[in-house]
């Protein structure tokens, strides 16, 4: 993603507003005598001057050791659950105020459509990471991260890993085309692991995020220091992190390397992942044709991509890989397409359907990148490098001197192996047609990327799906499949989904964002830890088979179920009495079910079975005994029993056997908006000789 400051020769007058920084609790802007360098932001349609940009003379250390001090202690007060409700609130607070973000962000040349993406977008990503964060996190600090490794043969000593939140902060550095979407997806998982964020927006359009911190400040629903803003130049912010700290960086290539080689990176520890350029590819299936859904939806995706923010997305089709004898087909509905969708100007003008560049700077860029790209042997096979005509806010209609306008372009090859083409990236509403010889070349030349975010494979036949798919996966962070089945449906090639990974391999920066939990776990830190069962359960807030149980019959004359949350605590138990298991109860639950499988009721083949001592119990027998064993059915706080999870049948159980249950409160989750939780129940079915029948957890409704 190729990201321009805006310069200009005239500077801005004092009286010009300056985007302020919102910094150890309170708003900032520089003092007058240092705005002499300030840069000028203007409207992307007309040129009006809107603001100056200047962070000249903010001291940056103090700023992240507020977040580091102030956001963190905050942040820690707070379980996963409490984090994740406080992002639902922000987002239904600013889903409210969507309206006058969608004025602010019309400056940046974005059309109602674009800005639904950029900023409905980002308070989508809140609700999605406060949905997750309380259906698949604990109402804990720490995650427990895979098995338990039982390191001794009694069981004494044991080991897992666990995630905790790292102790800096978390710099986020901004691209310039999604200013509020690029903020609020970041900030999400941030908070939501409990890590205090430093906003850095890019210049040209960083007065949109400003709007939409200012809005999150006055919403008073984040705790202090949790969210900082840093708006212009933040030059020496990286001297002041260290190995507690985390960046992420969305922008250029060359900036990210820079970046990355920072003492503080390369010997000081500073967390970097980066998300950058990207060359990104869309395969058209040799079987879709004209006249095929297929080849119509991609013909739409292509025009959306160049189209949609001015083609200014680090997602958008740069590549559109289609089979040789298609490539003339291709260029003419595209063209068609555009034609008669695609209506250029002031995006607050009537009928206007793609805005202006973010600005001159911009449009200058992807004016010469073309330039190159033709130069290096591509042609023009639709639109032009001429200031196009575009319609004014008044419903005017001509060359807009000061507006960042540009028609969309499409450029086609005779070479596809000309390096320009897989190599320049015009960040704007330009693409390139190239033909394919057949699937393997077709995966070549989407790997000339050099690795991109996403690529399309378009094709309703699944054997071309999966030799595509497999061919150019491990060169891209996503692959979206697009056919017949899902084209309506589809969120499509250049809409990243909270839930699934935003990031790819070697050009588009090696980093990863998003996939739910997972960014989550991007701010944490796992750690091994070892110890005793109950060295464990104390730490993890989880029961571990060895520790401590109070078997509260016994202790308390209370059964467990009997509890409420505020009273059961993790290794209560019960552990149940011997029931023998007879011939006539297996025929009989056999007989009932219609469960007649030969192990439960044919001796001869039973014996035969290598697992089977003769005629068995049904697993399902077993498990409704053991819920007999160990209910207390009299009404109480225990309010429903809602699954099973990790079951296992491990020792066969025949006619004379005997099974007991030993059930002990595991995990303990109280839900922040409810009367009730969950608790989950360690359940161990044994038998007469105390041999494991079978393991589950029970997992049941309890009140609070």
């Amino acid at each position: 993603m190729t990201s321009t400051a805006t310069t200009a020769a005239a500077q801005p007058a004092h009286t010009v507003e300056t985007v302020p920084s919102f910094v150890n609790n309170g708003w900032w802007t520089p003092d007058a005598g240092a705005l002499d360098s300030a840069v000028p932001v203007r409207d992307a349609s007309t040129g009006e001057l809107l603001a100056q940009v200047s962070a000249k003379g903010l001291d940056l250390k103090p700023v992240v050791d507020y977040g580091r001090t102030v956001g963190q202690a905050g942040l820690g007060r707070l379980t996963f659950h409490q984090r994740a409700l406080q992002l639902k609130e922000l987002a239904q607070y600013l889903n409210a105020r969507c309206e006058e973000f969608y004025a602010v962000s019309a400056q940046t040349g974005a059309t109602k459509i674009d800005s639904m993406v950029d900023i409905d977008g980002g308070v989508g990503v809140l609700f999605t990471f406060a949905s997750k964060g309380r259906r698949e996190l604990p109402n804990a600090q720490v995650v427990v991260d895979g098995p338990l490794e039982v390191l001794s043969k009694d069981g004494s000593f044991a080991g897992e890993h666990i995630y905790t939140r790292i102790p800096g902060v978390a710099v986020q550095i901004n691209a310039f085309n999604f200013p509020v979407w690029g903020m609020l997806e970041k900030l999400a998982p941030a908070f939501l692991a409990g890590v205090p964020t430093i906003v850095k927006p890019a210049t040209p359009t960083g007065y949109v995020a400003a709007a939409v911190v200012k809005a999150i400040i006055e919403s008073k629903i984040l705790p202090e220091g949790s969210l900082q803003l840093v708006s212009g130049s933040a030059r020496g912010l990286l001297d002041v992190l260290d190995h507690r700290d985390l960046v992420a960086f969305t922008g250029s290539a060359s900036t990210a390397q820079h970046l990355k080689s920072h003492p503080n990176v390369v010997e000081g520890g500073v967390r970097f992942t980066s998300e950058t350029d990207s060359l990104n590819a869309a395969i058209l299936g040799p079987d879709a044709v004209e006249g095929t859904p297929e080849f119509d939806a991609f013909i739409k995706s292509v025009v959306t991509e160049m189209t949609v923010k001015a083609g200014q997305k680090c997602t958008a089709i740069r590549r559109a890989i289609v089979p040789q004898a298609l490539v003339p087909a291709v260029i003419a509905a595209i063209g068609k397409r555009v034609d008669e969708r695609v209506v250029v100007g002031d995006p607050r003008a009537e009928g206007v359907t793609m805005g202006a560049l973010a600005s001159l700077e911009q449009l200058h860029d992807v004016r010469a990148a073309v330039q190159s790209m033709l130069d290096a042997g591509g042609e023009l096979a639709y639109g032009t490098l001429d200031s196009p005509s575009a319609i004014s806010a008044d419903g005017t209609t001509g060359v807009v001197a000061d507006g960042a306008f540009m028609s969309p372009v499409l450029l086609s090859w005779d070479d596809p192996e000309a390096d320009a083409l897989h190599t320049l990236e015009a960040f704007g509403p330009v693409a390139s047609v190239l033909g394919y010889t057949d699937l393997a070349d077709a995966v070549r030349l989407a790997a000339r990327g050099g690795g991109s975010l996403v690529a399309t494979v378009c094709t309703n036949d699944p054997a071309i799906a999966k030799e595509l798919v497999m061919g150019i996966a491990a060169h891209h962070g996503r692959v979206l499949m697009l056919n017949r089945e899902d084209a309506r449906s589809s969120t499509g090639h250049g809409s990243p989904v909270p839930h699934l990974v935003h990031g790819g391999p070697g050009r588009a920066g090696g980093g990863e964002e998003l996939g739910g939990i997972r960014s989550v776990l991007h701010h944490m830190q796992r750690t091994a830890i070892q110890g005793s069962p109950n060295m464990l359960t104390a730490v993890t807030g989880i029961w571990h088979a060895g520790a401590a149980r109070n078997f509260t019959a016994e202790t308390e004359g209370t059964h467990p179920f009997r509890k409420s949350l505020e009273t059961l605590r993790m290794g209560d138990a019960v552990r149940s009495e011997l029931r023998q298991v007879t011939l006539e109860d297996i025929t009989a639950f056999a007989n009932s079910t219609g469960d007649t499988f030969y192990a439960h009721t044919n001796q001869e083949a039973a014996a035969a079975n290598p697992f089977f001592p003769g005629i068995v119990a049904h697993g399902y027998l077993l498990l409704a005994w053991g819920a007999g064993l160990f209910v207390e059915p009299a009404p109480g706080p225990v309010l429903a029993n809602y699954g099973l999870e990790n079951l296992r049948f491990i020792t066969p159980v025949a006619g004379g056997d005997s099974i007991r249950v030993t059930l002990t409160a595991k995990k303990i989750t109280p839900r922040e908006t409810d009367d009730y939780g969950e608790v989950a129940w360690d359940a161990v079915l044994s038998n007469q000789n105390d041999e494991v029948v079978a393991t589950y957890d029970v997992l049941t409704l309890v009140e609070k």
